[in-house]
């Protein structure tokens, strides 16, 4: 069974970029036809999907955040890592990382995550 760890900073000033990595464990980001999100959900909002790098290395991005975000990936670590540049305090949430369920919704419908982290946006 695939396990997804996130870890990174929990507090980024304003103007600065946030990164942070998801482990996974239990299974390959590199085989099978899936996709490895980023999704997030601010404090008393609903979930917000961010991106995805497929196991081909693509990546898709929310039209929303694309000119803000990059996903990444090491495959010698079984590795993915979010940067989200410039941030402000509306980018205060728990993020999570996860895995497409294999559905014709790969970025909606996800059947292994992170626990999640929270990251604060303040100085």
């Amino acid at each position: 069974q695939v396990q997804l760890q996130e870890s990174g900073p929990g507090l980024v000033k304003p103007s600065q970029t946030l990164s942070l990595t998801c482990t996974v464990s239990g299974g390959s980001i590199t085989s099978s036809n899936h996709y490895w999100s980023w999704i997030r959900q601010p404090p008393g909002k609903g979930l917000e999907w961010i991106g995805a790098i497929h196991y081909s290395g693509s990546t898709v991005y929310s039209p929303s955040l694309k000119s803000r975000t990059s996903i990444s990936r090491d495959t010698s670590k079984n590795q993915f890592t979010l940067q989200l540049s410039s941030v402000t305090p509306e980018d205060t949430a728990v993020y999570h990382c996860a895995r497409d369920s294999g559905s014709d919704f790969p970025f909606a419908d996800f059947g292994s995550w992170g626990q999640g982290t929270q990251v604060l946006v303040s100085s």
